[in-house]
């Protein structure tokens, strides 16, 4: 018996070595092989599949993915007064990758758990910045990081302001979040990123994105 195969992992899944193995929608790919190799909080696989090459000719290849889920992401701005609402929380993995602390200023972001994205986004939203936010817009979808992890990120914008402030945010100690909720002008946010004080990557482009066509755009 193998935990998250015929068993349940702590999160109460089983079968997931059959993630991949029914995929048809491209015929120059056929999965052989699927192995779970940790389940540990999120699901690390090892695929094997035959590829199809431009040349007409197939080769084996074999891929390790790791899937964490889908999430969602949004950028609170104050257009009237030209700010933005960020976190700043410890990151393991940049830290132990060379940020100088592993502190990092991001956008609001979290899991799905099953939820759709918007409202997702929402629940994110007052539980790491304690602000309920009103109308969103959804900004587009991108995989972040698609040559091993096979997360797509849902990113949103929505306007914020003091009186939309309903709780003290910080995000849920229960699952060892600590989070400071930091406000920003808008204009030092852009700053920031071209000096590599911030470097989240959806961050980067939600800012770029507000310059370019979101609410702090020219014209």
């Amino acid at each position: 018996m193998t935990e998250g195969i015929d068993t349940p992992d702590r999160r109460g899944r089983t079968g997931l070595d059959r993630q991949g193995r029914d995929l048809t929608g491209n015929p120059g790919v056929r999965v052989r092989d699927v192995r779970l190799l940790s389940c540990h909080w999120y699901v690390l696989r090892t695929t094997s599949f035959d590829y199809r090459h431009a040349d007409g000719h197939w080769s084996t290849e074999q891929r390790e993915t790791y899937d964490r889920g889908n999430g969602a992401t949004v950028l609170l701005y104050d257009r009237s007064r030209r700010a933005v609402l960020l976190t700043r929380q410890f990151r393991y993995p940049a830290y132990v990758n060379g940020h100088p602390d592993g502190m990092l200023l991001e956008t609001a972001a979290g899991l799905l758990d099953d939820q759709d994205p918007e409202t997702a986004i929402r629940r994110e939203a007052v539980e790491e910045t304690g602000h309920t936010i009103g109308e969103v817009e959804h900004v587009f979808d991108v995989y972040m990081s698609p040559g091993s992890v096979t997360q797509r990120l849902h990113f949103y914008a929505a306007p914020y302001s003091p009186a939309d402030r309903t709780g003290a945010g910080g995000g849920l100690a229960e699952e060892g979040e600590d989070i400071e909720v930091v406000e920003l002008p808008f204009q030092q946010a852009l700053e920031m990123v071209r000096s590599g004080e911030i470097a989240d990557a959806k961050t980067v482009m939600l800012l770029q994105w507000a310059a370019l066509d979101g609410p702090f755009a020219a014209g």
